[in-house]
């Protein structure tokens, strides 16, 4: 890694993540709290914009509703028009302030966008907001979420986006030395029975960013502890994991991961109204923010400013 990349990343503290997620914090849902979840994509929009990124709404319908995911456009060098992904969902479950689930996502995609803008790279990355990803739909029980990032993966093939890959941010900031770590149905090895890791889920057809980001992580965050797990087919045996929006870029044939500190697998305030700021490991977002700004300057091939 270069001189000027490694002070970049060494830039990444917890102020602004705190920040961020002090200002998502709040019950975000279309049912619940319509209001608080357009202030939160109102506050995704500012923030981009005052980064100075172009910033676009994809704009979907379900339930007769108009939602929007929003995605702010780095554009790359090349003209392959090859791009990477970097998406976090920004709604809740209507019991939760959302802190951990998905607000440090959020806040970690927010940070991810702020440090990366001074850099060039050769191919387009966009920062995504999606909104709908929790598995809660009143009118049809058994829906199953991700109906922002479906919409968003199925408009990305009709329109033909070559995708070099999809980094999906989902709850990344519950994570220490004390926490009891819980290993999902059907996993086909120990997982560690110490919470203090980042687990990294892909697929068949994802193996080769899995093993990217730990390359990442050694190259930029030899301290953090991850767990991969690399899943037959998009992950249909083993449910658990594809609960998050790299699913629907898998059921599409796009190479994705998603970096999780396995929710409720470990958090007690999963989807209660203890999902606050007060719980998190904001060192640990930290971590996991400085390793994935590390994966982005590989898959993104990023050049001298």
């Amino acid at each position: 890694m270069r001189e000027h990349d490694e002070g970049l990343l060494n830039g990444i503290t917890p102020d602004r993540i705190r920040d961020h997620i002090r200002a998502l914090e709040g019950v975000r849902h279309p049912l619940a709290a319509p209001e608080a979840l357009e202030r939160a994509a109102g506050y995704i929009r500012e923030t981009f914009g005052s980064l100075g990124y172009p910033v676009a709404d994809h704009l979907f319908m379900d339930g007769g509703r108009e939602f929007a995911n929003i995605i702010a456009t780095h554009t790359g060098g090349s003209k392959s028009g090859r791009r990477v992904l970097v998406v976090a969902h920004y709604d809740t479950v209507t019991t939760t302030p959302g802190a951990d689930d998905n607000a440090s996502g959020v806040a970690v995609l927010l940070e991810l966008a702020t440090i990366l803008k001074c850099l060039r790279f050769e191919r387009c990355l966009q920062f995504v907001a999606v909104t709908l990803e929790e598995n809660e739909d009143e009118h049809n029980p058994r829906d199953l979420g991700t109906r922002g990032s479906r919409a968003l993966a199925a408009h990305a093939r009709r329109e033909g986006w070559e995708i070099e890959g999809a980094v999906v941010l989902e709850s990344v900031a519950y994570a220490g030395d004390a926490v009891v770590q819980r290993t999902p149905a059907g996993i086909p090895f120990t997982v560690p029975a110490t919470g203090n890791f980042i687990g990294v889920i892909g697929n068949e057809a994802s193996r080769g960013m899995v093993d990217r980001f730990g390359q990442a992580v050694g190259s930029r965050e030899a301290g953090l502890p991850w767990v991969p797990l690399v899943v037959p087919g998009n992950g249909g045996l083993l449910p658990d994991s594809r609960r998050s929006d790299h699913a629907p870029f898998w059921d599409h044939g796009y190479k994705a991961i998603m970096l999780t500190d396995t929710t409720n697998f470990r958090n007690p305030h999963y989807h209660q109204p203890s999902d606050t700021l007060e719980t998190l490991n904001l060192d640990f977002a930290v971590q996991v923010c400085r390793a994935t700004a590390a994966l982005l300057l590989d898959i993104a091939k990023a050049s001298e400013p």
